[in-house]
C-alpha cells in the first residue's frame, strides 16, 4: 500500500505593488472662466480695449487675457481692480443670471440660490447674499477663508467702505500699517480705499465672517 505523497509547501505569491500617484488638487476651471467671461462682457459693454484696462489697472495686457479666456485664476485684489475700472462692485463679477421675472429690482435671494466667488487658488470664497445686480452699491457677502486661506502678502485697496463680523474661526486683517486679530464675534468697519488685506491664520480650521461692502463710486 502506497503512502500518499506529502503535500507540497504552498507557493507565496508576492502581490505586484501598484504605483500611487500624487492627487494634485483639483482645478476648477469652469469657475475661472465665468469670472474672465463676465469680466469681458463688461469691458466690451464700456468699450474698452485691453489696452486700456491694462494701463488703468498696472496690469499686462496678456494676464488680462488670460483671465478672460478662464487660463489664470485672479487674486481677490486683481478682482477689486478689475472692478473699479470697470466701474462696478466686485458682486458684478459673479455673473449671476438676472431674477426669473425680469425684475431688477429683487428683494429676497433664496439660500440655495446664493452666487459664489470661489478664488480656489487663495482659499478664499465669497457667497453673494443680497439679490445679484450690476448696479447694487450696497453688497452683503459670507467670506469663507480655509486654513491659510488669505487676499495675498500685498495690501490693496479699491471704492467703497466695509464692515463685517467674524461668525467662525480666526481673521487677521491689516488696515495701513496696523494688524488685528479679530475672534469670533468681533466686528471691523474701514475706507476701502485704505490699503488693507485679510486672512486666515489657523491651520485646522476655516474661518466665515459676514462681510457688507457699500460702493460709492460704481454705476
Amino acid at each position: 500500500m502506497r503512502k500518499p505523497a506529502a503535500a507540497k509547501p504552498a507557493t507565496k505569491v508576492k502581490a505586484k505593488k501598484v504605483p500611487v500617484k500624487a492627487t494634485a488638487k483639483p482645478a476648477e476651471p469652469a469657475m475661472d472662466v465665468a469670472v474672465g467671461r463676465r469680466i469681458r462682457d463688461l469691458r466690451r459693454v464700456r468699450q474698452f480695449s485691453l489696452e486700456t484696462v491694462a494701463a488703468r489697472t498696472e496690469l499686462s495686457i496678456g494676464f488680462l487675457s488670460q483671465i478672460e479666456r478662464g487660463l489664470s485664476s485672479p487674486s481677490l485684489r486683481v478682482l477689486a481692480t478689475l472692478a473699479d475700472v470697470l466701474g462696478v462692485g466686485i458682486a458684478a463679477l459673479f455673473g449671476a443670471s438676472p431674477s426669473a421675472d425680469g425684475a431688477s429690482d429683487q428683494v429676497v435671494t433664496r439660500g440655495l440660490q446664493r452666487p459664489e466667488l470661489k478664488l480656489w487658488r487663495t482659499g478664499v470664497s465669497k457667497q453673494l447674499l443680497s439679490p445679484a445686480s450690476a448696479d447694487n452699491r450696497l453688497n452683503l457677502f459670507l467670506v469663507h477663508l480655509e486654513p491659510g486661506g488669505s487676499t495675498g502678502d500685498e495690501l490693496y485697496t479699491h471704492d467703497g467702505e466695509e464692515a463685517g463680523l467674524v461668525l467662525e474661526g480666526e481673521m487677521m486683517l491689516t488696515v495701513d500699517s496696523e494688524t488685528w486679530s479679530l475672534k469670533t464675534g468681533d466686528s471691523f468697519r474701514f475706507a476701502s480705499r485704505r490699503p488693507h488685506r485679510f486672512s486666515n491664520p489657523a491651520n485646522d480650521a476655516k474661518a466665515v465672517v459676514l462681510w457688507v461692502n457699500c460702493v460709492t463710486g460704481a454705476g
